[in-house]
């Protein structure tokens, strides 16, 4: 709830510190005081647009503070300031300062960390709930009739958004799966092509690197066996070195005995026979070995060349067409195999959808019987609000079905026909000012809605009434505050001033041609004259000041 307001330098409020706490608090003055002022002051640390004309003549700034105090920080308020990435300790005040500048600037904080205004929007509508003359907000705006009546009449509506989430994600996840196939099918004629002329060459795990070697190696042998050739030509016939060391063995075996020296030549030139004729053997064997093959080799380069334009076509390693071709088959076989998984989808989705439509249906069942009981006790109100006249219906259509969502099928709106025989409108086309907020009193009273805003601030709810309806209007007011907590009401009207539990007297003052704007928290005296003074104007008398004290007493 709102505990204090310091105000500086807004029009004609030059300093001004407020306190206020639970149950009704009224603010009273003459008309011109400043009361409007004060509502512009508090807009603007709920996020109204701030205007250079609310800066005090002569200043170059202003700035409103609010503080707000919780037993339990509200839920839309922690997420926004957790999405904002600003903290607040548990326990611990909201503080909501807003600066202007005479130049038309404006600066906001929210306990002393900056903060945009967008957020004092966002959480404003669970911080201050005002009700006036042009009101366009809480209760007059259709989209919250829903929560409201679903609130009024303990209407599990968790369990709708549970049933809608499941049967979304039912429908996500059969799209998905459709999308899928249908784009399995526009590639399956692709894909039986590459996959035959995979499946044609049948590539293997490895087989790059080991025709990559086998290649080698015959283009090495094709080499080597050339030069072999050369040197068998070298090696053989009737003048080879091997032919002629023989013959020079042969000459020396004559003549050797006769000389020691010719025995050890002839000893050397033995081994080198026997040297050459194994570099023989080793040559024809290497020759033999080496022999090139053609078509082996031309066999090897084919396959080679056919798997790595295979792969440059599928734009991967030759070593993955393997990986490749077995995730073709299986994109085949799942094509095969998706009309079964198709239909498996097809019938949870189906048992999503009406285990939802049972629950929306249910839904609705209740808010038709809701509905029916808060108009008999908005009804109930009306005539001691000086609304005989007027009709109020909860107006429960039904929503397309493509609008169908988390909130079920049904649209909500509270309707109201002021006059007899006239057609039920929506509240906000009200011509009447005070109609309205009477109205508004009215559904909050039979709403006793727990959860809403901490503050409520009713503005002069009571213009145009007077006697019995005033006194109607002060007893609503302070029952609805015992609900809620807070409740603040501008009032002209002693009889709801009588009921106020914080009474505060706005009032202007002007000495030269400085005008100021003042508030004061009135004492039981204090309070009584207040109230003299709205019973009889500007001489309050002896009667007004007994009827004053009369009104207090019965409050």
């Amino acid at each position: 709830m709102l505990t204090r307001l310091w105000i500086r330098n807004i029009v004609l409020i030059e300093a001004l510190d407020l306190e206020f706490r639970r149950g009704l608090g009224v603010l009273t003055g003459e008309t011109g005081a400043g009361k409007s002022i004060l509502l512009d002051a508090l807009g603007l640390v709920l996020g109204d647009r701030a205007d250079s004309s609310l800066v005090r003549s002569g200043e170059d700034k202003a700035s409103v503070t609010a503080s707000f105090e919780f037993a339990q920080l509200p839920a839309q308020i922690a997420e926004a300031l957790d999405e904002a990435d600003l903290a607040i300790e548990p326990g611990e005040p909201l503080m909501i300062r807003r600066q202007v500048k005479a130049d038309g600037g404006s600066r906001a904080y929210v306990n002393d960390q900056p903060a945009s205004v967008a957020l004092l929007r966002e959480i404003a509508p669970a911080l201050v709930e005002l009700h006036g003359q042009h009101d366009d907000r809480g209760l007059v705006n259709p989209r919250g009739h829903r929560a409201l009546l679903d609130r009024y009449g303990g209407i599990d509506s968790a369990a709708l958004a549970r049933r809608w989430a499941s049967w979304a994600k039912a429908e996500a996840q059969l799209a998905e799966a459709r999308d899928a196939q249908e784009q399995a099918r526009a590639d399956q004629d692709l894909l039986i092509a590459h996959l035959a002329e995979l499946t044609a060459l049948e590539p293997q795990a490895g087989e790059e690197e080991r025709l990559a070697t086998a290649r080698a190696d015959m283009q090495k042998g094709e080499k080597l066996a050339g030069d072999l050739e050369e040197l068998r030509h070298v090696w053989e016939g009737s003048d080879s070195p091997l032919a002629a060391l023989r013959v020079a063995a042969r000459k020396l075996d004559r003549i050797a005995p006769e000389h020691p020296l010719l025995t050890e030549a002839l000893a050397a030139l033995d081994r080198a026979v026997i040297e050459a004729g194994e570099a023989e053997e080793k040559l024809e064997s290497a020759a033999e070995a080496l022999v090139h093959d053609p078509a082996a080799l031309d066999a090897a380069e084919t396959r080679l060349f056919e798997l790595r334009a295979l792969a440059r076509k599928h734009r991967c390693e030759v070593d993955s067409l393997p990986e490749l071709m077995r995730d073709m088959r299986s994109r085949l076989d799942s094509i095969e195999g998706a009309e079964a998984t198709l239909d498996s989808l097809e019938v949870a989705a189906k048992e999503e959808r009406a285990a939802y439509e049972k629950e929306a249906h249910k839904a609705h069942e209740a808010r038709v019987k809701a509905a029916k009981t808060l108009d008999q006790a908005v009804a109930a109100e009306l005539a001691p609000l000086k609304l005989d006249a007027a009709r109020f219906l909860t107006a429960i259509g039904k929503l397309p079905e493509e609008k169908w969502g988390a909130n079920g099928i049904d649209t909500v709106e509270f309707l109201i026909a002021t006059n007899p025989g006239a057609d039920y409108a929506p509240l906000g086309k009200i011509a009447s000012g005070g109609e309205l907020s009477r109205f508004i009193l009215a559904l909050k009273v039979a709403l006793a809605e727990k959860g809403g805003a901490a503050t409520i601030i009713f503005d002069e709810i009571d213009r145009g009434v007077g006697g019995a309806v005033a006194s109607a209007i002060g007893e609503r007011l302070a029952r609805l505050a015992a609900n809620e907590g807070q409740l603040l009401a501008v009032t002209h009207s002693p009889q709801v001033a009588a009921r106020g539990g914080l009474h505060y007297l706005i009032a202007k003052s002007s000495k030269g041609t400085v005008t100021r704007t003042s508030v004061a928290l009135l004492d039981d005296e204090g309070r009584k004259e207040e109230i003299a003074r709205m019973l009889s104007g500007a001489e309050i008398t002896s009667e007004a000041r007994a009827q004053a004290d009369r009104l207090l007493e019965g409050a």
